[in-house]
């Protein structure tokens, strides 16, 4: 658990020694997640946010199919081979009657202390323009930020709040979640 009462499970927390690989085919992952969902202690919760890696592998599979969800939220950044892989994510969920809340574009600039210039290290964002593709809901455009870094390398990444951009987020989440629940 976090320092301000977020509940955590991570194969990570359960390993020797940070550095050590996890290399495990599917069927192995398929049983820690429901490992994950059904013997974590979780008591009551608001939310249950599940990180995945890109694309459409097992894990992804697993939690469409054996997780009751309200939908995802698909997080992008400017590449254009990122877009394809979110694409790919999106039209899968929807392909599995999941709903696709709406897209996060993360690392879409850097933001100088200095100027206040905004900079497009990997190119201009184009989240927006990822979400009118696939005609879902563009949450938020995130900066490059080293505090957000050391807070994630602390473990506090729980307790920043990127502008109020995580409020933003999760206000959209619930709008459109709230949404999509009325319409079914």
């Amino acid at each position: 658990m976090t320092d301000n009462g977020i509940k955590v499970m991570s194969i990570n927390l359960m390993l020797p020694q940070d550095d050590l690989p996890v290399a495990w085919r599917g069927p192995v992952i398929t049983g820690i997640l429901n490992q994950f969902k059904n013997e974590t202690n979780w008591e009551d919760l608001d939310y249950l946010f599940i990180d995945m890696p890109p694309g459409t592998s097992d894990v992804f599979l697993t939690v469409m199919q054996s997780f009751d969800l309200d939908g995802i939220v698909s997080v992008s950044a400017p590449q254009e081979l990122v877009a394809m892989i979110v694409g790919k994510a999106v039209n899968l969920a929807h392909d599995m009657n999941v709903p696709v809340l709406g897209l996060v574009e993360n690392m879409a600039y850097f933001k100088c202390d200095e100027c206040g210039k905004e900079h497009w290290i990997f190119g201009e964002p184009q989240g927006k323009v990822v979400a009118k593709r696939y005609q879902i809901p563009s949450f938020a455009t995130l900066p490059i930020d080293p505090e957000f870094a050391r807070m994630c390398d602390e473990g506090k990444v729980a307790d920043y709040n990127v502008d109020g951009a995580l409020n933003d987020i999760i206000g959209q989440i619930e709008a459109t979640a709230a949404r999509k629940e009325a319409m079914a």
